[in-house]
């Protein structure tokens, strides 16, 4: 308890820490007003606070705070959160370089009016990052065409299409109409497998049931299929497993189907989350389990939530393997992160005898925020390889 309480205090005063710097490289430059320099601190002071409540929505519903109060403080706290991070980014890209203005032997006046200048780029970049960034992450996910060659495939499932969707994070800030329309466009993709590879949710079913039910519509010749992702064990992975059978989607725990498709077999598997023993033991993500006892001489395709599931893939061998979890870093400078963690941030890769198609997402995760990391429903053609 007083460890956690420790780390909890430390993050904040760093948070704390961090708001205050910007304001001390950036209000003396853009104004010598007192009335404007106060308010610009309360614009700082406002972010700190709001950041921490917004990820204490949950606590706070516990408590009592209604449904709609909670979901107000979330977005003003994720909206303050994206801004910050830009913000946070371009005061230091300012500080390194203003540090070389010496180096340039500008006159005094020259160096005062590049001193305010940046300040005021720092604030138009940060706002045009937000407004934009905002714009990416609502919009409905563009449709990604993937072909993926798989040796011996059968004839028959030559195009066969698996659209993936991913990360969707329905909580605070997405709700129903927001699913309501991946669902709508995936259906006009007429799939032969719809694949779900976690992340779906970030609160509770008794919260959250209403505003997944739009997967109960999803349609696909050979029916949609789910693998857990972290989060779902942050919000009662036990709960979201029944609740989305309940939608008619196939939860794949550590296990396989076989697909008859034109008179041809396809082995698709799935695991559970690879941090999921964590949560609970019986869980343990195992591809080698996921596998166990399917036919042989099917091309074989995994759904696990994050890429680093593929050094087992390849041991279990499979063909292809389809995860997300990354984001693809969903916006800069974050994918630089990203393989400080995961082998792999977007797209196709290949490892040995094994695909790894990962997808960025189709919704996203905190700040709603996207740049230089588009959100994609992913249609995953099956070609000869």
């Amino acid at each position: 308890m007083r460890r956690s309480l420790f780390s909890l205090l430390t993050v904040l005063g760093l948070l704390a820490a961090l708001h205050a710097w910007i304001g001390w490289q950036l209000l003396p430059a853009l104004t010598t007003h007192a009335g404007w320099i106060t308010l610009g601190a309360a614009v700082l002071l406002l972010s700190f606070l709001l950041m921490p409540v917004a990820l204490a929505v949950p606590y706070l519903k516990r408590r009592g705070l209604s449904e709609t109060a909670a979901d107000h403080v979330a977005w003003a706290g994720m909206l303050a959160m994206g801004a910050f991070s830009s913000a946070l980014l371009l005061t230091l890209l300012r500080a390194l370089a203003l540090a070389a203005l010496p180096w340039l032997h500008l006159p005094p006046i020259q160096q005062h009016e590049m001193v305010e200048l940046s300040a005021w780029l720092v604030l138009a970049l940060t706002a045009a990052a937000t407004v934009i960034g905002y714009l990416n992450a609502r919009r409905t996910a563009a449709v990604v065409e993937v072909s993926v060659p798989i040796a011996n495939l059968p004839a028959a499932l030559e195009g066969f299409t698996i659209v993936q969707i991913s990360d969707i994070h329905v909580g605070p800030t997405i709700k129903a109409p927001y699913l309501q329309a991946i669902v709508d466009k995936v259906n006009a993709l007429q799939p032969d497998v719809v694949a779900i590879t976690g992340d779906l949710v970030d609160g509770s079913v008794r919260q959250l049931a209403p505003h997944t039910a739009p997967l109960a519509q999803l349609r696909a010749r050979h029916g949609a299929y789910f693998v857990t992702g972290n989060h779902e064990y942050y919000s009662n992975a036990h709960e979201w497993i029944d609740e989305v059978r309940r939608l008619g989607v196939t939860v794949l725990m550590n296990e396989h189907v076989v697909l008859r498709h034109e008179g041809a077999g396809l082995v698709l598997a799935g695991v559970t989350d690879y941090t999921a023993h964590h949560f609970d033991e019986a869980h343990r993500s195992d591809p080698h389990a996921a596998i166990a006892d399917a036919p042989t001489g099917h091309p074989r395709v995994l759904l696990a939530h994050q890429p680093r599931s593929a050094t087992a893939a390849v041991e279990a061998g499979f063909d292809l393997q389809l995860s997300g979890h990354t984001h693809g870093g969903q916006f800069f400078p974050w994918n630089f992160f990203v393989p400080l963690q995961q082998p792999y941030v977007a797209g196709l890769k290949r490892l040995q005898g094994l695909w790894i198609y990962v997808s960025r997402g189709t919704g996203y995760w905190g700040p709603p925020k996207r740049l230089l990391a588009p959100s994609e429903i992913t249609r995953v053609r099956l070609t000869t390889g």
